[in-house]
């Protein structure tokens, strides 16, 4: 079984300009990013993020948690809204699924899921982008892990932390 996480920051630190993390992104992390979802048998987010991002296709069933009824992404035939805990979703993801869990939430999701120890890779890109908003502290996170390998493309790092 292997829940992932997948996160892009910029050098700052902050994960959304203009109220989106496309403004974030570089080609390089989208390369990568497009890569790691092709190999995942389902992914999850939350409803905030499936209403600033651009999830109207996805590679894999895409499970959206969210309190509201209302489907926030209709034209994605793959989507699954469930209004459950994230912790919930992955066990119900992995029976209805398969085990290749990839998370692709907003911080809050991801560092719940970091408490619960539920996940056990995460995927971290730094890019030159500045001046947006939602800033974390990526360092902190990674500093939850054993180790991680690190990778530079064209500018942008890439962090991949496992136990």
């Amino acid at each position: 079984m292997s829940t992932s996480a997948s996160l892009v920051v910029g050098a700052d630190g902050s994960t959304t300009k203009f109220g989106s993390s496309r403004e974030i992104s570089s080609q390089a992390d989208r390369t990568v990013f497009l890569e790691r979802r092709r190999s995942s048998d389902a992914i999850l987010i939350g409803g905030n993020t499936a209403r600033t991002e651009p999830y109207s296709f996805s590679p894999a069933p895409l499970i959206v948690i969210s309190r509201s009824t209302i489907n926030p992404l209709p034209e994605n035939p793959n989507v699954h809204l469930w209004n459950i805990t994230p912790a919930q979703a992955i066990s119900r993801a992995r029976i209805e699924f398969g085990d290749r869990i990839l998370v692709e939430a907003g911080v809050r999701m991801i560092k719940e899921l970091l408490a619960d120890k539920l996940i056990d890779e995460f995927f971290l890109t730094v890019t030159r982008e500045q001046d947006g908003e939602n800033y974390i502290d990526w360092s902190e996170i990674l500093s939850r892990f054993v180790q991680y390998e690190k990778s530079e493309i064209d500018t942008t790092l890439f962090f991949h932390a496992y136990n």
